[in-house]
């Protein structure tokens, strides 16, 4: 099955999400809130059209940069500059939305938000 593309926005109550290429759209307080929110429609709509159950596997769940920093401000974007090796200012603007980044631009500051995470979920603490 072809993964089900959702895009998720920040609200000044929580998140919203709708499908791509489905009329389904809800929200939730909270992004665990909202996952759990995101299945339950799909699969209301998909008991609607005669369709298959849907997991958390047949969902992608997109943000853009400003919502993802806006979801995790613990990650810092000067530090994520620096260690993606990307100007400040640029990242700056990316985040606030005053400039969109190429395919190629997200790529770099996935790879790092990603390195990062291995490393933290690696890491020991005594």
């Amino acid at each position: 099955m072809k993964k089900i593309n959702l895009i998720v926005e920040k609200t000044s109550t929580g998140f919203s999400a709708y499908a791509e290429n489905l009329p389904v759209y809800t929200t939730g307080k909270s992004m665990t809130e909202l996952k759990a929110n995101i299945l339950e429609a799909i699969n209301l709509y998909q008991e609607e059209i005669g369709g298959g159950i849907i997991s958390v596997d047949d969902v992608n769940i997109t943000l853009d940069l400003p919502q993802f920093f806006e979801y995790f401000k613990v990650i810092n974007a000067k530090a994520l500059s620096e260690r993606v090796g990307m100007n400040q200012s640029l990242l700056a603007q990316y985040v606030g939305g005053k400039k969109k980044p190429s395919v190629k631009q997200v790529e770099k500051i996935l790879i790092g938000i990603r390195e990062l995470g291995r490393e933290l979920t690696e890491l020991q603490i005594s």
